[in-house]
């Protein structure tokens, strides 16, 4: 699909905008390659030419969880090296990049895109209970609570510790 761009979009927008745009295509992926990225810039064809910065910020500047070199926003989430997702409220970030920008200004996106933003709105509040189920780390909460369900910690603690000297 190639757009007419009707306002001057901002390289970090026209990044957060192809990657919904692949969210929104492929809704049972949770990340795409830098390179998948890359060729839906250049398929989009948004502002009539690849310019040179939108590499470095799919890279590095648009990158949440990434220590900010020059651009600061929280437009993207590494998953893995090479691997970017949206950034949505809940992951965790650098913190110089803290109060930086994550969503396009809907005023400073293309009319052709501008439901992104709410299917954005949407897709970003996924119940805690469905990232969970996706996130191995975090599908660990709540492991071993019973381990000393039986007993008070004070009491294990005095329990090991009988026979030291």
């Amino acid at each position: 699909m190639k757009a007419t761009a009707t306002v001057d979009v901002r390289v970090a927008d026209e990044v957060w905008i192809v990657t919904a745009l692949l969210h929104k295509k492929y809704p049972d992926r949770t990340d795409f390659t830098i390179d998948e990225i890359m060729a839906r810039v250049k398929r989009e064809e948004m502002t009539g030419k690849l310019r040179p910065g939108v590499y470095a910020h799919v890279v590095q500047h648009c990158v949440a969880n990434r220590p900010p070199n020059s651009g600061r926003y929280r437009m993207l989430f590494e998953t893995a090296p090479g691997r970017r997702r949206l950034f949505r409220s809940g992951d965790s970030y650098d913190p110089s990049r803290e109060g930086a920008k994550i969503v396009p200004a809907r005023e400073e996106v293309p009319p052709e895109y501008s439901h992104l933003l709410d299917w954005y709105r949407d897709w970003s509040q996924d119940s805690i209970e469905e990232r969970i189920k996706n996130d191995p780390l975090l599908a660990l909460y709540g492991d071993g609570k019973d381990l000393w369900a039986d007993e008070h910690a004070d009491e294990y603690v005095r329990r090991i510790r009988e026979g030291w000297e």
